[in-house]
């Protein structure tokens, strides 16, 4: 199925920006990719392009190290971070009842939190963290990902 002129100008203008966003947040983009024309894009993926053919795959400048430190040591098995239990939709619906609170009036987490980056969790989700009490035996809490 060839794309109509109007379907792949669209793709193309789509492309640069994400290029040009992609660099701004600093990722290795090269010029050649962002002044790229229209002809050279259509050369490159073809008249029949699928979405699927534009994967875009780029490395962050100066983050490598960064993202390998991270991974060297599971927090999740560090002895001072507790246990954490995502909820899902219908736990968080049972919770935000029982309690007769909003989602917003729960503690929160950073989406930016090393545990939520762990869990890949997302804003306005909500997770359980259970610890050890030494009078109770478990205290849990919640906490809302913002």
């Amino acid at each position: 199925m060839t794309l109509s002129d109007e379907e792949i100008k669209r793709l193309f203008r789509i492309r640069r920006t994400v290029m040009q966003m992609l660099r701004d947040r600093g990722y290795f983009v090269g010029d050649f990719e962002i002044n790229m024309s229209k002809e050279q894009f259509i050369a490159k993926f073809g008249e029949n392009m699928k979405r699927e053919d534009l994967v875009i795959n780029k490395a962050l400048r100066n983050d490598s190290s960064d993202q390998e430190a991270e991974l060297l040591v599971n927090i999740k098995e560090h002895v001072l971070v507790p246990e954490h239990q995502v909820l899902t939709n219908e736990e968080k619906k049972t919770l935000l009842k029982r309690y007769t609170v909003k989602e917003t009036q729960l503690p929160r987490i950073q989406v930016t939190d090393p545990i939520a980056r762990y869990y890949g969790l997302k804003r306005g989700q909500v997770v359980k963290i259970i610890r050890p009490s030494e009078t109770a035996g478990r205290y849990v809490t919640y906490r809302y990902v913002v």
